[in-house]
């Protein structure tokens, strides 16, 4: 089954994105974002500039099957872009994305915004309705360590 996480109370939700990918890819995982177009847009641009000796591969879901598949990270507006993959699906959208319970697990990153977290709630209830198990982390209670 399905793990999924939250991670409540970024108060940069692309710039904790960025973090996270880093420490992921650091692991050797997989990884689909899946956001609006704004955000995907963004979050390319942030992941090209994360630090002058950081550099984070990554592809577009428009790109071929093959870049895709190179890729440890791949950008889509929906989960679909990314059929071929199964690894970690980050989800910045306001929704739970379509296709979900193919990956090994889903991160939640949820803003400080009171829309955002609104949202998370929605998307908490449909994942707990369905007996998936959630893990939550305060990224509040980290900031103030």
């Amino acid at each position: 089954m399905t793990e999924v996480a939250f991670h409540f109370g970024a108060p940069d939700k692309l710039a904790y994105t960025c973090r996270l990918l880093r420490k992921a890819v650091g692991s050797g995982a997989k990884v689909v974002v899946v956001a609006d177009a704004d955000s995907l847009a963004q979050l390319d641009a942030d992941l090209w500039s994360l630090s002058p000796t950081d550099f984070l591969p990554h592809s577009s879901g428009a790109a071929s099957g093959s870049l895709k598949g190179r890729s440890p990270i791949v950008l889509v507006s929906h989960a679909g872009q990314a059929a071929d993959q199964s690894g970690v699906l980050v989800n910045l959208a306001g929704s739970v994305p379509e296709g979900f319970e193919r990956f090994e697990r889903v991160i939640e990153v949820v803003s400080t915004d009171a829309g955002d977290r609104d949202l998370a709630r929605n998307r908490w209830r449909y994942y707990t309705e369905r007996g998936y198990p959630i893990t939550r982390h305060d990224l509040t209670l980290k900031r103030a360590d």
